[in-house]
């Protein structure tokens, strides 16, 4: 290489610098020539215009260590034309295939540990990612989303194998008879508006839409001007927006104009019908009535009529199919959309009830209201629930920046907090007419069809104009913020304080300002050993889920009452060997919520006609479970995992044999277990948030100082014993979607040297977001799955750490899904991971783990393991530390070591019949 060969290149080298830097310099003088005009501000939510017409939403809140990123589109599958169905949801699919200067969306995302998703409905789409609050972050976030939103590839290529993955999921829905049972009803209810179509479309349409309509589709509805980015979390609202300015400033106000969507469904006139016949064990009835436009005011009316009729255990519909064993589950909901939309009920019976009677009473208790009218009781019950739920989800800036979405293509995001502020304002009379217009026999659809002579027509009112209600709407008081708290191991090291109350009850406590002053409180007991717990923890679920439904103190309803008024949440639930209890409060109400969760777990009286509910709702959901691919084929996995005698705590019972001990379960037998095993003899508290230690420890103290069994605990631990890998098919008739699993146990524990490398080996192949090479293959490459990946479970406290690899697909394709997953393995065996492979995983793990540490639920729960495992964060920090030393050539030898495509239990589930008419595929390349 000489001289002459460097000048030679030289005025290309030169040219090319000159080119790119004035490219550089108009991006920038576009962004700076972009103005952001501010609209309105409600709550602690601003928003904000571009010149091109972008509407943004900026939400800062301090307290996290997350930003979460969401555009959303205002196009869903109402705006599909004829033979086009199912286009907004493809479209979605194809927008994580890659852009222009982003051509691998997926592996973005796990290189930065994101939690990440798209959805589409009715009325738009959308796509979010949560990630670490740092700059680099928010920048990529925002320059990936302004270049998909132009610039996405949507290939042909892409299109022919992401079609298959959506036609899977498709499968998938069609495997659950509620889904299936209300979009059948949906269908016979709108006769001209696209509400009744499918959002993920009708396979003719899937399997013959075409890459120049997806294009021309994209063209239209994928423009700053029909757009809304949302961005909430730890941002500065300036800075943001010139960020904001710098990567979406330039994309150009397109010239067309948007279609007008004018079509509206007629007034109906006679009650409509439709019936569902497919393999299964549950039951359903379900009634559809026409309702209103979200912005209309009788929406908040209906949504106090849901919550009335849906309650558990104060609804009108449990104490009148529940209670009296009608049937084993029911509820209600009203859908708030942006065109006229329905209210919703239904009831689950499991294969022992009378659909017959279930579906007279349901439409008892809807049509007949007039005869028994609602309560002031009822009502301002019903309203507290609901504004409860509306308050608590301020705290969670994430939950908000995605529910956002809907309420945006409802007309107005701001729409939200005017319903809730209509919500509070609802009165009795309210109530009377709103039932009395909509939920009516002639607006009713069920599943059948009845001429009459004189047909009753519901005509819905319209919103002349949404600006003219909101003018002038400022909302309330911002909620009240926190700290702004770093999840680094250190730093939760350095604010938890460990110590013990009493003898036997250790704590950990994080204490710190949140958002809402909330606070998370959790409780763990642990009891028994093997010895005294065979024969008898047979029941140990049932236990669990009865505390809180009776004590001596409250019935079950009053117990919901009492935590409604202080706006807490809490819950429990037991296993063999341990039982554990949990709270969702805030600093004021904290002991308040203590006192009822301890009066739950330590004085239940296990009320017969509770007991009686809840093994009817097990015994809907078991049977449901019996022609479920997924859960039969978990099941066998399960039971290969554990292959004790009956009469061992670990049993895993068949699905036929769950039935059979629901059928004998006797209310002593619960009274008995918990009087011997449960007490705070071994109990672990976890407390992270706003909290008075003085006041919480006092609480502890006066519930549980006393509360002993006087009984040892030894965790019930199986040695290692290599696992029955004999193959196992499963066939489910006419079941649509298919399973595949494959499994095995390792003689490893977290401990073991080669452990942060397996780690790493497992979330490359089967971890990460739909780019590991499992997924990358059956997903994206061959379309055959709409879900695949694997974990790597290491044990805490003996050698038995478990393998899972798992997919979805059609059962003609589960034989391929089988083959495609031992090939990818073995290459992996063979060839190991790249360098840049390697270093993504590390990036993603250690991210993904900030983020959920700077979740405070997660943050409780992994304190609480701590102590259970008594380890340490050092030993978690070291753990990480150690992984991200790891290098290609470390992680290829570890899976060599352990891994093998010919030593893994493999079980599919599916319509067997259809699998046999597909032959396996060639390898791929």
């Amino acid at each position: 290489m000489g001289p002459s060969r460097i000048a030679g290149i030289r005025p290309v080298f030169i040219f090319l610098f000159t080119l790119i830097s004035i490219l550089l310099l108009a991006s920038c003088d576009a962004a700076a020539q972009t103005s952001i005009q501010k609209v309105s501000s409600v709550e602690g939510i601003t928003e904000y215009r571009l010149d091109n017409g972008l509407q943004v939403l900026l939400f800062p809140d301090p307290t996290k260590e997350n930003i979460t990123v969401n555009v959303t589109y205002h196009v869903g599958s109402k705006h599909e034309n004829y033979g086009e169905t199912g286009m907004a949801h493809l479209l979605e699919h194809l927008l994580f295939k890659g852009s222009t200067n982003h051509p691998n969306i997926p592996d973005e995302l796990s290189q930065r540990g994101a939690q990440s998703n798209g959805t589409t409905w009715l009325d738009r789409t959308n796509y979010f990612e949560t990630f670490s609050a740092t700059g680099d972050n928010l920048d990529w976030a925002l320059a990936m989303e302004a270049d998909r939103m132009v610039n996405s590839f949507i290939s042909a290529d892409d299109l022919q194998s992401e079609m298959t993955v959506v036609y899977n999921e498709l499968q998938r829905g069609e495997n659950n008879p509620f889904n299936v049972t209300m979009q059948k009803l949906r269908s016979a209810a709108f006769l001209w508006h696209n509400y009744g179509n499918s959002t993920i479309g009708a396979p003719s349409d899937l399997e013959n839409v075409s890459i120049e309509k997806l294009r021309a589709f994209y063209k239209t509805y994928y423009q700053p001007d029909n757009a809304t980015l949302i961005v909430a979390g730890k941002i500065d609202s300036d800075k943001t927006l010139k960020k904001i300015a710098q990567h979406f400033g330039s994309i150009a106000k397109p010239k067309r104009t948007l279609p007008e969507m004018y079509t509206r469904e007629p007034a109906s006139d006679g009650e409509r019908s439709v019936t569902v016949r497919r393999v299964g064990d549950t039951q359903i009835a379900m009634l559809g009535y026409h309702t209103p436009m979200a912005a209309h005011p009788d929406s908040a009316a209906l949504t106090v009529l849901s919550n009335i009729l849906s309650d558990q255990p104060r609804g009108r519909l449990h104490k009148a199919l529940i209670e009296p064993g009608i049937a084993a589950n029911a509820g209600a909901w009203n859908e708030i959309k942006a065109d006229s939309s329905m209210f919703m009920a239904f009831a689950v019976l499991n294969a022992d009830q009378t659909l017959a009677a279930a579906e007279q009473t349901l439409m008892a208790q809807l049509e007949a209201m007039a005869q028994n009218p609602i309560t002031q009781q009822e009502l301002e019950r019903a309203k507290l629930s609901i504004l409860n739920g509306f308050d608590k989800s301020m705290e969670d800036t994430q939950t908000i920046a995605i529910q956002l979405s809907d309420w945006l293509t409802n007309g107005d995001w701001r729409l939200r907090f005017l319903h809730r502020d209509q919500v509070e304002a609802v009165s009795l009379k309210d109530l009377q007419r709103v039932t009395s217009a909509y939920i009516q026999l002639n607006n009713r659809t069920l599943g059948r069809f009845i001429p009459t002579d004189d047909p009753q027509r519901v005509e819905l009112p319209q919103v002349a104009s949404i600006d003219a209600m909101l003018e002038g709407y400022t909302g309330r008081e911002d909620i009240v913020m926190g700290e702004a708290f770093d999840p680094s191991y250190d730093n939760i090291a350095a604010r938890t304080e460990f110590f013990t109350i009493g003898k036997n009850i250790r704590v950990a406590a994080l204490r710190k300002k949140t958002r809402g002053a909330g606070v998370r409180l959790n409780i763990q007991i642990n009891y028994g050993s093997l010895e005294s717990l065979t024969g008898k923890a047979r029941y140990a679920g049932l236990v669990g889920d009865m505390l809180g439904r009776g004590s001596e103190q409250y019935s079950r309803e009053q117990m919901k009452n009492a935590f409604d008024r202080i706006k807490t949440y809490g819950g429990y639930g037991a296993n063999s060997g341990g039982s554990w209890a949990w709270l969702a409060s805030n600093h004021d109400n904290l002991v308040a919520g203590l006192d009822i969760l301890a009066e739950g777990m330590k004085n239940p009286t296990f009320p017969q006609n509770e007991l009686d509910q809840l093994v009817q709702a097990n015994q809907a959901n078991i049977e449901s479970a019996l022609s479920q691919p997924q859960a039969l084929a978990s099941n066998v996995a399960h039971r290969r995992l554990s292959p004790v005698g009956k009469n061992h705590p670990n049993y895993v019972r068949t699905f036929e044999e769950q039935l059979a001990l629901l059928k004998n379960v006797e209310r002593q037998q619960l009274v008995d277990y918990h009087r011997e095993f449960f007490g705070a003899d071994h109990m672990l508290v976890t407390i992270v948030g706003d909290y008075d230690r003085e006041q919480v420890v006092t609480a502890l103290e006066k519930h549980f100082g006393d509360w002993n069994t006087g009984k040892d605990f030894e965790p019930i631990l199986l040695d290692y014993q290599p696992i029955d890998t004999t193959a196992k098919t499963i066939d489910t008739p006419d079941k649509e979607n298919g399973a595949f699993v494959a499994v095995n146990l390792y003689n490893l524990d977290v401990y073991d040297e080669d452990m942060p490398e397996l780690v790493l080996g497992n979330y490359l192949f089967g971890g990460g977001f739909i780019n590991s090479r499992l997924a990358t293959r059956l997903r994206q490459q061959e379309g055959w799955s709409y879900g695949a990946g694997s974990s790597f479970e290491p044990n805490h406290m003996a050698p038995r750490t478990v393998f899972w690899g798992w997919a979805i697909g059609g059962p003609e394709n589960l034989n391929n899904i089988e083959q495609g997953f031992k090939e990818e393995l073995q290459r992996v065996l063979d060839k190991g991971f790249t360098d840049e492979e390697v270093q993504s995983g590390i990036s993603g793990i250690l991210q993904s783990g900030k983020v959920q540490r700077a979740d405070d639920e997660q943050l409780a729960q992994m304190l609480q393991r701590l102590m259970f495992y008594n380890e340490t964060l050092a030993q978690h920090k070291q753990f990480e530390a150690e992984l991200a030393d790891s290098s290609a050539k470390d992680v290829e030898k570890a899976m060599k070591q352990y891994f093998s495509p010919d030593e893994m239990l493999y079980i599919k589930a599916g319509d067997m019949s259809k699998a046999a008419e597909q032959p396996p595929a060639a390898t791929a390349q």
